[in-house]
C-alpha cells in the first residue's frame, strides 16, 4: 500500500477516535441522513478546505467546487448539484467563495496557453473583458489579482441568478439566497463582497423567467 493513502487511512483512524472521544453517537446521527441549510461553491484548491474554514460539522454544508469556482450554466455537474440542493435539501443559502491566490484566476490573466485547461479559462478571460478597464487601470499587479478574484466572484453570484429554477424558487417566494466570499490565504479569513441576491430583481431583462 502506498504510503500515502496509509497515512490517509490512519488520519481517518484517529479522526474517527476523535469524534467518538468527544461524541459517541455522532456517526449514528450521520448516517441518518442530511439536511444542510448552505451550498457552498468554491475553488478545488486544496488549502480552502471549507468545512475546517467555516467551523463547521459534516452534514451543514452541501459542496460543489471546481477551478476558480466558476459557476457555468452549461456545466451540466454544477447544475445538478444546484438543483438538488435548492429543489430536494431546500438549501436556504448558497455561497461563492473565491480565494486570493487563485492559480485559476492568475492562469486566467495571462497569455499562457495552459491546454486542455484554456476551455474553462475562456470563462475567466470573459470576466476579466468585461472588467478590463477597471483591471488595467489597476498598476500593482498583486492588487489586480486580488481585485480580479473579487469581480470574478461577483460574476458567479450573477449567473448563478440567472438560473431558471432558483428564480422559480424566488417566484414562489422561497429562498435560497446567494452570497459571495472570498478566503484570504493569508489570514484564514472570510471576507463578504455585499454581493447577496435574493431575487432576480436587478437582473437584465433579457436573463428574467416569466412564471
Amino acid at each position: 500500500m502506498a504510503d500515502v493513502i496509509k497515512s490517509l487511512l490512519e488520519g481517518n483512524k484517529k479522526w474517527v477516535e476523535a469524534i467518538k472521544g468527544g461524541s459517541p453517537g455522532f456517526f449514528d446521527e450521520l448516517s441518518k441522513g442530511q439536511s444542510p441549510e448552505v451550498l457552498w461553491i468554491g475553488c478545488s484548491d486544496s488549502r480552502v478546505p471549507v468545512n475546517q474554514v467555516t467551523g463547521s460539522d459534516p452534514g451543514t454544508i452541501f459542496v460543489q467546487r471546481n477551478i476558480a469556482n466558476m459557476v457555468v450554466l452549461t456545466d451540466n455537474n454544477l447544475l445538478s448539484v444546484v438543483y438538488y440542493a435548492v429543489k430536494h435539501l431546500k438549501v436556504k443559502h448558497i455561497v461563492v467563495c473565491g480565494h486570493y491566490g487563485c492559480g485559476g484566476v492568475q492562469a486566467a490573466m495571462s497569455n499562457q496557453s495552459f491546454g486542455f485547461l484554456d476551455s474553462w479559462l475562456s470563462g475567466l478571460k470573459g470576466v476579466y473583458a468585461k472588467h478590463e478597464r477597471e483591471l488595467d487601470g489597476i498598476s500593482d499587479d498583486l492588487s489586480r489579482f486580488d481585485r480580479f478574484v473579487e469581480l470574478n466572484v461577483v460574476e458567479q453570484v450573477e449567473n448563478l441568478s440567472r438560473v431558471f429554477f432558483i428564480q422559480e424558487e424566488w417566484a414562489k417566494g422561497e429562498v435560497p439566497q446567494i452570497h459571495g466570499l472570498v478566503f484570504d490565504l493569508k489570514t484564514g479569513q472570510l471576507k463578504d463582497l455585499g454581493v447577496s441576491r435574493s431575487s432576480g430583481q436587478g437582473l437584465t431583462g433579457i436573463f428574467k423567467f416569466n412564471w
